[in-house]
């Protein structure tokens, strides 16, 4: 028998959490890397490049990977031989772990959970409570597996009632460019099969805990049914040509992860459940010898990867820049922005919304200016802001033809697609909608120089900030005549790919 002290588990899980906010697993790292080396497309290829170069970076400054920092999902195993040495239950020892973690001075963590959430939405404050799943097991030890999910990936799960004869790699392959970019690919898709509804989901979580593995798959073939799937979804996905941030391009999954459980005879559910390229996640054992030791990875192990500025740049600054400046600008082109940004996204759009609505005076101006849409994670030390990389934009297009024709906004920054409505409204405005790399938060904050709070201070992280940036790299994504990159690039990816095939094929 083993005792498990209260104190030693909770202190696991704190380390754990900063841990993962700012190292990758290194299998997903080498799956980078290979795609990186393979891709074709340069504006793909880029992107992949900014996640490589932020990855090194967090985890040499021990900042997090992504501005969100995800919302906490614990399993816990527990040996059916273990004691608890605690007053506290497995969820409420959890939660004091993911508190201590996300509230650690030397590196503080973005808490983005909130109460309430068919209400007020309050923020809880400290990250808690976590989402926690627990099995008893033969043993007498405790393993845990623990991740950090963003919302932008979260967002993009699905769940099907299939009929038993329906075609699971068909429900995939049709489901997966509906989820658009919001997800952050190069990431992996874990996919649950049978059981329930709910089981079914839980399968799809837990299966995303597993390590990067898919290529040592294809050098010995698969044997299970699961294998031949993963192997068929992971090169159809691939062909979709969606690619890095659904720019177009080789690789928009480096890994598929497949869990199943005996369904009804009459049932098939099916739950997809994407991870980003900020996979956060970490396994560790307690065995009640003490807390769990976390071995850092070595920094060598990173690939030596530079993203280079191409000679076609254009750099843009922010404090004079002018309608007819924006109307040159042509999708796809990499611009560099320098000066004066505000910051804005979900709650401040709406209070903005509320206010134009109450004819009550905005406090801030926004005409001819650009706004980001980023939740930055607090400074320390002498930065000017945390971690700061776009959140997923389509949440904001239900406020965009407010924000272009009542307030003047000439042009937006974010991650991902806009929806057709919201080109439209870009065209029709001639503004433009430019679009940073997801996953490459810290990179990005090393862009920013100064930064203030101008309004609504109350909302936190989603307080009106102006941001002073240097060379903030971005791509155009949405240009004023309404040309969609998007749109574009995958299009023209899955083209390319289809005529590769041919090609090897003859």
């Amino acid at each position: 028998m083993s005792i498990i002290k209260k104190q030693d588990f909770i202190d696991s899980v704190a380390d754990a959490l900063q841990y993962i906010s700012y190292y990758h697993p290194l299998d997903f790292v080498k799956a980078l890397e290979k795609a990186y080396e393979k891709e074709q497309s340069q504006a793909a290829k880029d992107a992949i490049a900014q996640i490589l170069i932020n990855s090194r970076m967090s985890a040499e400054g021990h900042r997090p990977l992504c501005q969100d920092t995800g919302i906490v999902t614990c399993f816990v195993k527990i040996g059916m031989q273990v004691q608890w040495d605690s007053d506290l239950t497995v969820q409420e020892m959890v939660d004091e772990g993911v508190r201590r973690a996300y509230t650690n001075p030397d590196n503080p963590l973005r808490a983005s959970i909130v109460a309430d959430p068919a209400g007020a939405r309050k923020n809880t404050k400290d990250n808690a409570p976590a989402v926690v799943h627990i099995d008893m097991v033969p043993g007498d030890h405790v393993e845990v597996a623990i991740a950090a999910k963003g919302g932008g990936s979260e967002n993009k799960s699905k769940m099907v009632m299939l009929n038993p004869s329906d075609d699971v790699v068909e429900w995939v392959l049709k489901t997966l460019p509906t989820m658009g970019a919001g997800w952050c690919p190069p990431g992996m898709l874990g996919i649950g099969i049978g059981g329930t509804a709910e089981k079914a989901a839980v399968l799809a979580k837990e299966s995303l805990m597993d390590p990067v593995d898919i290529h040592d798959l294809i050098e010995r073939g698969a044997e299970t049914t699961e294998e031949k799937l993963r192997l068929e979804i992971f090169d159809k996905a691939n062909k979709l040509g969606i690619g890095a941030q659904g720019l177009g391009g080789l690789t928009t999954v480096v890994d598929i992860k497949i869990k199943t459980a005996p369904t009804h005879a009459a049932s098939k559910p099916v739950v997809m459940i994407p991870n980003c390229a900020a996979t956060r996640h970490v396994h560790f054992h307690l065995d009640g010898t003490g807390p769990a030791e976390l071995t850092p990875p070595k920094l060598e192990d990173w690939p030596e990867v530079t993203w280079e500025v191409g000679e076609n740049v254009r750099r843009v600054n922010l404090d004079t820049v002018t309608r007819d400046d924006v109307k040159e600008w042509k999708m796809g082109e990499t611009l560099l922005l320098s000066g004066k940004l505000l910051t804005g996204r979900d709650a401040a759009h709406k209070r903005i919304q509320d206010m134009i609505g109450k004819g009550e005076p905005l406090p801030v101006d926004f005409k001819d200016r650009f706004i980001y849409y980023v939740g930055p994670v607090d400074a320390i030390g002498d930065e000017a802001v945390g971690p700061a990389g776009p959140t997923t934009s389509t949440r904001m297009d239900k406020f965009t033809d407010m924000m272009l024709e009542q307030t003047g906004l000439m042009g937006m920054v974010g991650k991902a697609e806009r929806g057709p409505a919201t080109v439209d409204s870009i065209k029709d405005h001639k503004a433009v909608y430019l679009m940073a790399v997801g996953g490459a938060a810290y990179l990005v904050a090393k862009a920013v120089k100064k930064a203030r709070v101008l309004a609504f201070e109350d909302l936190g992280m989603e307080a009106i900030y102006e941001f002073e940036v240097e060379n903030m790299p971005v791509t155009v994504a949405v240009d004023s005549e309404g040309q969609n990159a998007h749109v574009a690039g995958p299009a023209i990816w899955k083209a390319k790919i289809e005529e590769l095939d041919t090609a090897l094929k003859g």
